[in-house]
């Protein structure tokens, strides 16, 4: 399969459970901005199984302790995915990223995620 998240390099990966891996973003949007990714290839969120949706919940948990536990000026989170290619999703794998947020790493931060689309 020609699928970039199914054939990840094994360096990059910063943490890993029986369903999925963690890696830092190459492009990332802030520092410490990670993705999470499925072992299984499934092509959105809404391709995952119960079990799998729970496990990331709980991953995504562990990793914003890891995170503000290492970087005390983490004092928020942005929390996304894109599902589909009408939505912006560019690699058709399930990924979902985590990206901390610092007071001030913007101007005026109202609206988060609703500032996809002005």
């Amino acid at each position: 399969m020609n699928c970039i998240f199914c054939n990840i390099e094994e360096p990059r990966i910063i943490d890993q459970d029986a369903l999925f891996f963690v890696i830092r973003d190459g492009f990332p949007v802030t520092e410490g901005h990670s993705l999470f990714i499925p072992h299984r290839h499934a092509p959105t969120w809404f391709d995952l199984t119960t079990e799998e949706q729970t496990a990331l919940s709980a991953l995504l948990n562990k990793h914003k302790k890891l995170l503000q536990d290492a970087d005390s000026t983490i004092t928020g989170f942005n929390i996304g995915m894109n599902c589909g290619e009408d939505a912006g999703q560019t690699v058709m794998h399930c990924h979902v990223h985590l990206i901390p947020r610092r007071k001030g790493d913007m101007e005026d931060p109202k609206g988060g995620v609703r500032g996809v689309i002005p």
